[in-house]
Order: C-alpha cells, then sequence, then structure tokens
C-alpha cells in the first residue's frame, strides 16, 4: 500500500500584495458580483476539495496519512496550479447534532485548518452549510447530524428539520476560527454562502420560496451581509419558487456526458462543452442576480482538453465563479477511490491539472457574456488554443506559456516570458519525463525550476477502485532536460534547495539532467546566493515542494493492442514498461493456436510517451 512520504514547509501570511482583493464583495442591480474595493467584476476560478470530511478523511487516516499536513501540501499544489476559488459543501452530519447544534470535533477543526490555509495563499472561499448528504459513500453512514435522519424531501417541509437548520446556520456562522480568529460570517477570505447543496424539490412552489427566504434570514439573522446563493439546477421544476426568493445568486453544475461511466470515455467530448446553455437566461428575475458553477467536471475523461472549453463556455453564459468537483487529495490520488467518476490531481494526472490551470487562466481573462462561434471554429480564443486530435491545450500570452504537452507552438514573445509550464516538450523546455515542471523567473537569468516526479496510468480509474490497487504508478527518475530560455544560456547551472535535494549540476549545450524536485537555474556567472528554500516565493517560499513516493510495485507494462492488421505487412506493436533498466533486455513472445512461438527482441526507449 503507499503512502504519500511528502515535503512540507511552514507558510508564511501572505502580506496585501500577495492577495490583491482583501475586502468583501456585492452583487450590483444588474446581477454582477463585484469586489467592495475598486468595484471591479468578480472572476474567480478552482476547486473542491473534501479531505475535513467523510470518505477522505477516513481513508487518510487509513493510510496513517497525517491530515494536516496533506492539506498544507494539497493547498501548495492548488495554489501552483493558480487556482483562486474554493468551494465546498460541508458535511453538516459531521458537525452537528440531529438538532442542529453545532459539534465542536476534528471535522470542523480540520476545515478552520483548510479554511485558513486558503486564506494564506489567497484562495477565495464559498462555503455550502448544508450537504444534505450522510458520510458513508462509498461505505455505511456514521453520520449523525440532522441531515442523518431528515431526507431532502422533507428537509424543507418538516417544521423540526426547518428549525435545526435555522439552529445550525446560526451557530455555524457565528463559529470563529481558532486559526485566522475570524467569525466565519466575518472572514474577509469567505466571499459568500450557497445555503445548501443540490436540494430536492417538488410542487407546488409556494413552500420552496418560502424555505429559501426562510434559510437566507437565518444567515441574515446573524449579522452577515454577504451575498446568498441558492441552488436553481437541481429542480427544474420549481426554478420560479427560486428566481422569486430573496436571494442575491443563483449556483449550478455540469456534467456534460454523465457520472460514474464505469470506465474511460472515449472520444471527442469537445461539441457537448461549446456551449453552457441556460433556460431562462432572458428573465428579468434571471438577470438580478449572479451566477456561480458550484460543481463541474468532465466525469469519466482524463484528456486534458475539457476544462479551457468549460471555462470560457461559463463566462459566455455570465458566470462569475467555477469550481470543478473534487480535486483528490495527493495521499488518495494513487488509487482514485474519493470519487471513482472524478480524477485530478497535479502529480497523478498531471496533463489533466495544467489544463485546469490553463482554464482558470481562461475564465478569468474571457469577458463575461462575451460570445464564440461555435465548435471548431472557437477552438482558438485568445490567448488559447485547444486541439482534440492534438489532445493539447495551451496558452500562449507573451508573460505565460502553459500547454498540456508537446507542442510546436512557438511563444509569442520570448523575452517577454515570467511563467512556463507544462508536461513533454516545447520551444522553450524538451523533457524526457511524463510529470509536470513549473519555470517562473526570479530575476534576469534566474528561474526557478519544479520538476515532479514521472506519472505512469496502469490501470483504468474510471473502473472499481481500491486503496490497495493503484491506477497510477509514480516514479523518481533522472530525465533529460533542455531549456531554451531567454537569457538563460546553454551553459545555465542548476542548484537544488528543496529539502533534501544537494543536486548541483552545469549544463552543457542547454542540456542537463534532473531528478524531481526544485532548482535555482542560472545563466553562467550569476551570483544565485540570495536565493535559497525560505526565500519568499509569491504566496510561499521559494524551497517549497510536495510529491508523492515512488509505488513500488515491481516491473509493469502498459499496452493496447492495434484494433486492426493488414496480412503480409510489417505490424509495430508499443507498449509502456516502467521499473525497467537500461541494462535489461524486454522481449515480445509471439504465440499463436497452431503455429510456433516466436521470441522477438524489442526496442527500449527512454522517456516513451504515456498514453493517455
Amino acid at each position: 500500500m503507499l503512502t504519500a512520504a511528502l515535503l512540507a514547509l511552514a507558510l508564511p501570511q501572505p502580506t496585501a500584495a500577495q492577495t490583491p482583493h482583501t475586502g468583501d464583495v456585492f452583487v450590483d442591480k444588474a446581477g454582477v458580483l463585484r469586489w467592495a474595493k475598486g468595484k471591479q467584476e468578480v472572476a474567480l476560478f478552482g476547486v473542491n476539495y473534501t479531505a475535513p470530511f467523510a470518505y477522505s478523511y477516513r481513508a487518510l487516516g487509513k493510510l496513517g496519512v497525517d491530515r494536516e499536513q496533506a492539506i498544507r501540501q494539497d493547498v501548495y499544489h492548488l495554489a501552483r496550479l493558480g487556482v483562486d476559488a474554493f468551494r465546498i459543501h460541508v458535511w453538516d452530519v459531521e458537525i452537528s447534532d440531529t438538532l442542529g447544534n453545532l459539534k465542536e470535533n476534528d471535522h470542523l477543526w480540520l476545515l478552520d485548518y483548510l479554511v485558513d490555509q486558503l486564506e494564506r495563499r489567497g484562495i477565495k472561499i464559498i462555503l455550502t452549510p448544508i450537504a444534505y448528504w450522510n458520510n458513508g459513500y462509498p461505505e455505511r453512514d456514521t453520520g449523525t447530524g440532522f441531515s442523518s435522519i431528515y431526507g431532502k424531501g422533507e428537509a424543507y417541509t418538516n417544521p423540526r428539520a426547518v428549525a435545526a437548520q435555522e439552529r445550525y446556520l446560526t451557530q455555524f456562522l457565528n463559529h470563529r476560527n481558532p486559526y485566522t480568529k475570524q467569525l466565519i460570517r466575518q472572514d474577509p477570505g469567505i466571499l459568500a454562502f450557497e445555503v445548501c447543496n443540490e436540494p430536492h424539490y417538488h410542487l407546488p412552489e409556494g413552500p420552496v420560496t418560502a424555505f429559501a427566504d426562510r434559510m437566507t434570514g437565518a444567515i441574515r439573522a446573524t449579522g452577515c451581509r454577504k451575498p446568498v446563493f441558492y441552488n436553481i439546477a437541481e429542480s427544474p421544476q420549481v426554478h420560479n419558487a427560486i428566481l422569486n426568493a430573496k436571494v442575491d445568486g443563483l449556483t449550478f453544475q455540469w456534467y456534460p456526458e454523465g457520472l460514474v461511466g464505469g470506465h474511460t470515455l472515449r472520444g471527442n467530448f469537445l461539441p457537448y462543452v461549446d456551449r453552457y446553455p441556460i433556460p431562462y437566461a432572458n428573465d428579468p428575475r434571471f438577470k438580478s442576480k449572479t451566477k456561480m458553477a458550484y460543481e463541474f467536471e468532465s466525469a469519466d475523461v482524463v484528456q486534458p482538453v475539457m476544462y479551457p472549453f468549460m471555462a470560457r463556455s461559463f463566462r459566455t453564459a455570465g458566470l462569475q465563479w467555477a469550481t470543478m468537483f473534487a480535486y483528490d487529495p495527493l495521499a488518495l490520488a494513487y488509487a482514485n477511490t474519493e470519487y471513482q467518476t472524478h480524477y485530478l490531481n497535479l502529480a497523478y494526472t498531471p496533463a489533466k491539472a495544467i489544463s485546469l490551470l490553463i482554464a482558470g487562466e481562461a475564465f478569468r481573462r474571457v469577458k463575461r457574456e462575451q460570445a464564440f462561434p461555435g465548435y471548431p471554429a472557437d477552438s482558438t480564443f485568445g490567448a488559447f488554443r485547444v486541439s482534440y486530435r492534438e489532445q493539447l491545450s495551451e496558452m500562449n500570452a507573451p508573460e505565460a506559456f502553459y500547454y498540456t504537452g508537446s507542442t510546436a507552438t512557438r511563444p509569442v514573445a520570448p523575452a517577454q516570458l515570467r511563467h512556463v509550464a507544462g508536461t513533454s516538450s516545447s520551444a522553450v523546455v524538451r523533457y524526457g519525463g511524463t510529470g509536470a515542471y513549473f519555470l517562473d523567473r526570479l530575476a534576469p537569468g534566474v528561474w526557478r525550476l519544479e520538476v515532479l516526479p514521472d506519472a505512469v496510468p496502469i490501470r483504468d480509474p474510471f473502473a472499481k477502485t481500491s486503496l490497495t490497487q493503484p491506477v497510477t504508478q509514480i516514479l523518481w527518475n533522472d530525465q533529460p532536460l533542455q531549456l531554451a530560455l531567454p537569457g538563460l544560456g546553454d551553459n545555465y547551472t542548476l542548484r537544488g534547495i528543496n529539502e533534501g535535494n544537494t543536486a548541483q549540476a552545469t549544463a552543457t549545450g542547454g542540456r542537463a539532467t534532473v531528478r524531481p524536485g526544485v532548482y535555482v537555474v542560472a545563466t553562467t556567472g550569476q551570483n544565485t546566493a540570495a536565493y535559497g528554500a525560505q526565500t519568499p516565493f509569491g504566496t510561499g517560499q521559494l524551497g517549497e515542494y510536495a510529491a508523492p513516493a515512488p509505488t513500488d510495485l515491481g516491473p509493469q507494462v502498459r499496452h493496447t493492442p492495434p484494433a486492426q492488421a493488414e496480412a503480409g505487412q510489417p505490424l509495430r506493436l508499443e507498449a509502456t514498461l516502467t521499473g525497467v533498466g537500461p541494462q535489461d533486455s524486454v522481449l515480445l513472445v509471439a504465440q499463436h493456436y497452431y503455429g510456433r512461438t516466436q521470441t522477438l527482441p524489442a526496442a527500449l526507449r527512454a522517456g516513451a510517451h504515456v498514453p493517455r
């Protein structure tokens, strides 16, 4: 069984310069969510993440993982991916009793800790206090709160259930986070509240509006003046009841290919996400409310092309917040057991994770309600390009060049580059491994290089999963690296600075060899003594690093047989092998029922392409 052996450093409190928006938000008369300071429009993009609760909480315990350390590592990776939005439906069933009284326990404290870690990174938060779920999936339920006895169908009609929810909302919003020292309702890092997660309603509409208004009233009675959102996606037959409710915003979700297919879906799904239609978009009541996507995902799809299209479609539909569901904790992602139909983690799904980074940039750069031509004419928009054929998403801007796989695209302004991130190779980075890497310019001729370990898929991550069955293998390999960054030259130096990384090397002809870790890369003769592990970097420190330990599985082979072969013609067979070194022999044994068995030598290539 794999456990995560990771490096983590204490995080400094961010300065005002590191957190561009420190005030609250408000919804204007046109239904636009704006920052109170400066009045600019809000556009935030990120993830859901559930480590303090339910399955994640239990699984981390089973693996013996320190949960606070796990949260620190995951939040660091979220920051690396440019995430600036976080949402979670709080498992009220784990932090309340049946009367709605708040319980001070480990789940609540871990939520407090997570909120603090997110705020240190400048990541803004919307909380959904009531989940209505019990906590068992995919195991038995053990929750003891009011949601364990009141189902969704009676949650808004049973007087005892309504009273329990009022009591719970009051106590939850008045809870003081021991890490931030803030009441939840006053915390400037928490921008808004969505009352409840995916409620189920039926006609008539009157009780639905009354309940929504009563829950909003309970929030307002605490003194909270933050925007209140309400779900309109789950019970479309009563959408008028929500449009009539006294709420500031509406929430939506998007799972365009459905959920829990039981296997990886293949094919071009980009036409599925070319538009995000909303049937009542022209209703004046709708226009007066702000909009957020509380959950979205390209479920059962690992292709790194879906997120940028989804982000763009959300912006065209007028949404100002979007958070995918759900980012896998690093310590669990080797097996994808949290939610089988979802799979996203920087270390284990590197290309898909970089596509989330690109999608976040698209969400922030595309204007609200900006229109685009239909697919495939919209495959290139602004600084972005998405190609199903190449299995590639790109962002090519003067200051940043991001890509999910090998690309022939050249940076639009190489001399202005400040950030590079990707997998495989490009005009500025040639890399032999399969993990993600990041390059950030620190000064002219000085860059920070971060390299994640090789990730190799070995099983279908969307089939039945188990903590005893890895779906992705992690390898810590020496890999060839060639940099062609402006001002760096061919004989740059590399110096490891993360904990335990003492590597030092000088490139020859632009080429060097690296292992996973963090490096200061500098042009020949450049003094880099000022750059150490504790040097401030963004919202953290220069030497921060988090990566899973190698997966000890022995030799593994992944092969997809060709669909057809032509008789009498040469046949090329390819497979991805792990646990095999250059000194090993690889043989193909070809056996026929009625013929002789042939043993053929196979050519072994280092850094072979990993199928997606």
